[in-house]
């Protein structure tokens, strides 16, 4: 009964959402936004901090990688455990990467990344999550997750950064 209430919360926002005059420019914006979620900026900015910045560089990068190494296996079996579908019957402006959609694997690594920078650099954390933020409503307002997938991926990405600074002690 629950999970049907989810559901219907998740289209009717959605619909919202996607249901607008504007959504194309939206979408249009949310495009880039939503690319800057892609995980190749996380390596670039891992490597740049472990190259330039030498007193926490290192420790940044390696419990990023740790922290990647724990969340992805995660997603991928929740991902194939829930099989939930994309949303349907809405415009949709990108192509999604693979079939399912919860958890939002942008989500997690947005906030995976911005629990970390919390940690190592907390003058930059408000701009880190505001940051994380646009990146999963991004996803949202592309037309490929609802609001529970993104919530869930949040989760799961902020679950994995802080299990894993825990797991090293930082």
């Amino acid at each position: 009964m629950k999970l049907n209430m989810i559901s219907e919360f998740d289209y009717a926002l959605s619909t919202a959402c996607l249901g607008h005059k504007f959504n194309r420019q939206v979408a249009a914006q949310c495009k880039w936004v939503s690319r800057s979620g892609d995980g190749h900026g996380y390596f670039l900015l891992g490597i740049l901090l472990l190259c330039f910045e030498h007193q926490q560089g290192g420790e940044f990068f390696a419990t990023c990688l740790l922290a990647f190494a724990i969340e992805l296996p995660v997603y991928i079996t929740l991902k194939q455990a829930f099989k939930r579908n994309r949303p349907t019957n809405l415009p949709c402006f990108i192509e999604p990467s693979d079939r399912y959609s919860l958890p939002s694997g942008h989500a997690a690594a947005a906030f995976l990344m911005a629990s970390q920078i919390s940690v190592f650099y907390p003058s930059f954390t408000i701009v880190a999550f505001i940051w994380a933020t646009l990146v999963a409503l991004s996803r949202v307002l592309l037309g490929v997750h609802f609001i529970s997938d993104i919530i869930a991926g949040a989760l799961l990405g902020m679950s994995a950064a802080y299990f894993t600074l825990s797991l090293v002690g930082v």
